[in-house]
């Protein structure tokens, strides 16, 4: 998880995103879904600016994404899907926010 106290600069907190990424069974984030702290992103964006501009508290960025269907919360037909198909996806923790995102598509 990222320390807000110990990055002060753009490229660090990139940087530390980045590294805090990684690839998750969706089984593994049912508690994050149950307490509504799961974010979907569209694979059309890329899931470290999505994390920064959350991290910065960029709302009007975050409102346009939202206002576009980028972002925005997990719909329970979505969430159980992945849980049938025990889907994994990427994610990274931005507290209290997991951002997750399935690049399905776009790896295959």
């Amino acid at each position: 998880m990222i320390d807000p106290f110990l990055i002060a600069d753009d490229d660090t907190l990139r940087a530390k995103i980045l590294l805090d990424t990684a690839r998750i069974n969706w089984l593994d984030l049912q508690r994050y879904f149950a307490r509504g702290a799961t974010i979907k992103v569209d694979p059309s964006l890329n899931l470290i600016d999505v994390g920064f501009e959350l991290y910065r508290d960029n709302k009007a960025t975050f409102e346009g994404w939202m206002a576009e269907g980028l972002v925005g919360a997990i719909e329970p037909e979505q969430a159980q899907q992945w849980f049938d198909t025990q889907k994994e996806l990427w994610a990274v923790v931005i507290a209290p926010w997991v951002l997750v995102q399935d690049k399905t598509k776009l790896d295959s």
